[in-house]
């Protein structure tokens, strides 16, 4: 597995156990500090809701490798978990895309646009990395351009970015995709077994909620 990072966009390696990726892991094979990092101060969450973030960026070719894993997760989550789409913004490139997120999801745009996107990156080869690229392809997809430029440089943008940045630092990210778990587990794997070992986190926070921890 490896991921992007976001010192000048570098790829780095985390060793895997090629042997044995083929095989299904079960609950046992789950271990800390190999499949997933646990957090050394973890994030204090209210309320009864278990909150997993994707952390990732549309030009990154292992979050779109990811990607529909953790789509199709979605669609089967436990009702008592929130799944959220974090696009990272660590570095001003990363920044662009989350912005041109943000102001989608402002104008009730992500759920159409986030698969296309990455398909136009990654399929048509696109380069969508600045504002105006991004414009005007948002505007292809139905948005309208002016309200899209306009929320782009917004407050209410700028806001959530900062928060992507904060959550990134808090999480001690380094690169993408990357998915946590209720602040308190980082996850950064194979695709298709990321899913799986989120379950198995989701089902240790859901033990500890309900002892109280």
């Amino acid at each position: 597995m490896t991921f992007y990072s976001q010192r000048g966009f570098a790829l780095a390696s985390l060793v895997a156990a090629v042997g044995l990726a083929s095989l299904p892991a079960t609950a046992a094979d789950y271990v800390a500090g190999k499949d997933y990092r646990v957090l050394d101060n973890p994030e204090t969450i209210s309320g009864d809701k278990i909150i997993v973030r994707e952390f990732f960026w549309y030009g990154c070719p292992h979050c779109y490798a990811l990607n529909p894993y953790m789509q199709k997760w979605a669609q089967t989550k436990a009702d008592d978990v929130i799944f959220l789409e974090s696009p990272a913004a660590l570095n001003p490139t990363w920044e662009v895309n989350a912005r041109g997120f943000y102001a989608a999801q402002l104008m009730g745009y992500q759920a159409q646009t986030h698969n296309k996107l990455f398909d136009a990156v990654h399929k048509d080869n696109k380069r969508l990395f600045d504002q105006k690229s991004l414009s005007k392809w948002y505007a292809a997809q139905g948005l309208d351009q002016k309200k899209f430029d306009e929320l782009y440089n917004s407050f209410a943008v700028s806001t959530k970015v900062a928060r992507s940045k904060s959550g990134a630092m808090r999480y001690q990210l380094t690169g993408v995709p990357a998915v946590v778990v209720h602040g308190r587990y980082v996850v950064q794997a194979e695709p298709e077994r990321v899913p799986q070992i989120v379950d198995y986190l989701v089902k240790q926070v859901r033990m500890d909620l309900k002892a109280g921890k």
